[in-house]
């Protein structure tokens, strides 16, 4: 079904709606399925609002690794998409909602459907790009043949599926004060590591490549390790306090291969 002005169906054109729990954006920790909480997980606050044919929920839910927002979207079919957002990536999404709410009111205003011959060809007006940790945020404003609306795309490192929600223009305003009356009653604050992480890096073997990418979240920093073929992908997940452990096996195992088996095992292993 599709929405009405301001609004996108995501089942349009053959397009999938993935749904990423917040455990695979450390971080965070999702629910076990819809509607059933994650063990330990408490929700601290949530309001609901209603633009146009759908409803929003902005969740901020606490764990033991801390708190965060749940955005959801329902369309008028219950068709039902979300995004996770920490609070300084929420607090930054309030201030581009100003942003894109100014742009949207000088706007000239249409009178009946857009005409697609001035339409831009990728259908968007504006576009900012967020990033946090290993997570990327990817806001457009668009207009389609329904309306204009702001459409929030998150992605996880490497390839991981995205989710996103679709925001009636009209109701960036709305929405961003929402944002805003939350974040005054629980901060922006993330906790964890303040300095500046490593860049990703990257190696190929023959056909395989791998990537390894620094990230934190409330337990501390972690390296992922992903594996990467055409159609296959894997990663682990090392926390900092084990690096000099697993560097340590790693060297013991390259000196035992350099000296065929000679060498005797390692300090490390002792």
């Amino acid at each position: 079904m599709a929405d009405r002005e301001g609004g996108e169906d995501s089942s349009q054109q053959g397009q999938t709606t993935y749904e990423v729990s917040p455990s695979d954006m450390p971080g965070f920790m999702g629910d076990e399925e819809e509607g059933q909480q994650q063990v330990g997980e408490q929700e601290l606050a949530t309001k609901m609002l209603q633009i146009q044919s759908k409803r929003f929920y902005i969740d901020v839910k606490q764990n033991r690794r801390g708190r965060f927002m749940k955005v959801a979207e329902i369309g008028a079919d219950g068709r039902r998409n979300q995004v996770f957002l920490a609070l300084s990536t929420a607090a930054e999404f309030r201030d581009h909602l100003s942003l894109f709410s100014d742009f949207y009111a000088n706007l000239v205003p249409r009178s009946g459907p857009p005409n697609p011959d001035t339409l831009p060809e990728d259908g968007k007006l504006k576009s900012e790009t967020m990033v946090k940790d290993n997570r990327r945020y990817y806001l457009d404003l668009k207009e389609n043949s329904r309306g204009r609306f702001l459409r929030v795309s998150q992605t996880i490192a490497r390839g991981g599926p995205r989710c996103q929600i679709a925001i009636p223009a009209q109701g960036m305003i709305e929405f961003r004060d929402a944002l805003q009356e939350l974040l005054d009653e629980f901060g922006t604050d993330d906790g964890g590591y303040k300095g500046e992480l490593p860049e990703g890096r990257h190696m190929r073997v023959e056909n395989k490549n791998f990537y390894f990418d620094i990230g934190q979240n409330n337990r501390g920093i972690y390296m992922r390790i992903s594996e990467v073929k055409t159609n296959f992908r894997t990663a682990i997940t090392i926390p900092e306090k084990s690096w000099s452990r697993f560097r340590d096996i790693f060297a013991d195992y390259v000196d035992k291969m350099k000296d065929g088996g000679e060498k005797g095992p390692s300090e490390s292993n002792k």
